[in-house]
């Protein structure tokens, strides 16, 4: 949505907008703590309401470099909630955990089926394989993941982030802010991101 004027009320109504699109980020054992982070940050300052789950319980979760991060809740207790988007982070550990498990297969499977966004970065893809989401789209992510990707998706080599339908994925740390930046677009809108981008002093076009 656009919004027009620079009155207060007219301000406050954006930020209404905003907050009424809402993201689940599953946080996993072993999760990449940048991937993770900088998209929780983004879609936050973005002003999307961002509720982040642990996969197991709402204990604090070591991530890959060892960096403790305390979810704000359980997986379980909010995987029959909707949400505008469901985001994977990466690292090798988090992504094997989620594609294991059949509650993050049943939130997938539903984000899917209900035509919600799914965002995935690094290892996280190969989570979308292991329980047969979006088969057939074109997606990105660590290289060395590509083998466990090339039979069930077209797999695009040359870009940080691809979209393709309700599906956004990315490549790795690197990327995160592109990727961030990305979901909170289809969120919030151009013009809101871009604000967020100039703030970071990220280059976003």
């Amino acid at each position: 949505m656009v919004c027009f004027g620079v009155s207060a009320i007219s301000r406050h109504l954006c930020k209404l907008v905003n907050m009424s699109k809402s993201a689940l980020v599953i946080l996993a054992p072993g999760a990449e703590e940048m991937e993770f982070i900088i998209a929780t940050d983004v879609l936050r300052r973005a002003g999307i309401k961002v509720t982040v789950a642990g996969l197991n319980d709402a204990e604090p979760v070591k991530c890959s470099r060892d960096v403790q991060i305390v979810p704000d809740t359980s997986l379980a207790k909010v995987s029959a909630d909707k949400f505008d988007v469901v985001v994977l982070p990466g690292g090798l550990g988090g992504s094997n955990a989620m594609g294991e498990s059949s509650v993050v297969g049943e939130v997938l499977k539903n984000q899917e089926s209900n035509g919600g966004l799914i965002a995935a970065i690094c290892a996280a893809p190969t989570v979308l394989a292991k329980h047969g989401i979006a088969s057939g789209k074109s997606l990105t992510s660590y290289p060395s993941m590509k083998p466990q990707l090339v039979d069930k998706y077209s797999y695009v080599d040359d870009k940080n982030v691809v979209k393709d339908g309700n599906l956004i994925t990315s490549r790795g740390p690197g990327t995160s802010f592109e990727f961030a930046l990305k979901i909170a677009e289809e969120l919030a809108g151009k013009e809101k991101v871009q604000e967020v981008a100039k703030g970071l002093l990220v280059a976003y076009n």
